[in-house]
């Protein structure tokens, strides 16, 4: 059997399990498919992909990790999140995707912010249950908006990639 199949294989198998850590906070998505792509640019001896390309693929990958610290953060900030409630919808995102997959990574960050701001508010009136629930509401939105540029940027970078296939022949 031929190394480079091997190795493209590989390569894909990086690539796919990064588009599916894009969307679960488990796996490093977007360093995952920079990992796949550099290693098949490299099992093709980088005569289709070279140093050009892999820069700003490797540039995208640096953006997309600032990319979730800031959408999660952008989303609480607007609605007033305390940093108790950052911390839960942390938490949330976590425990919901490896307790209760796929839906607790869409329900767990929503959940952790609403406790975690309950727990920072200390009250249960219905005032801060509203407040909460506008939170969670905010804080999973912006972890929502990160993951679609995220995918966005996995677009992109999947895109680079195949131009060097097909137009550096």
């Amino acid at each position: 059997m031929d190394n480079s199949f091997v190795f493209q294989l590989l390569a894909a198998i990086l690539v796919l399990a990064g588009l599916i850590g894009v969307m679960l906070p488990v796996l490093p998505g977007l360093p995952l498919v920079f990992a796949g792509l550099l290693l098949s640019a490299w099992a093709d001896g980088f005569q289709h992909v070279g140093a050009v390309r892999l820069t700003l693929l490797a540039l995208l990958t640096l953006a997309s990790l600032g990319i979730d610290f800031w959408a999660a953060a952008h989303g609480a900030k607007r609605v007033g999140a305390s940093r108790t409630a950052l911390i839960g919808a942390t938490l949330g995102m976590l425990i919901g995707a490896f307790v209760f997959p796929p839906f607790g990574f869409f329900l767990g960050p929503f959940v952790g912010a609403l406790a975690g701001e309950l727990l920072h508010r200390r009250s249960l009136t219905q005032a801060d249950l509203g407040a909460a629930t506008r939170i969670g509401v905010g804080t999973w939105l912006g972890i929502a908006l990160g993951v679609a540029l995220k995918l966005a940027i996995a677009g992109l970078m999947l895109g680079l990639f195949a131009s060097g296939w097909l137009f550096n022949h």
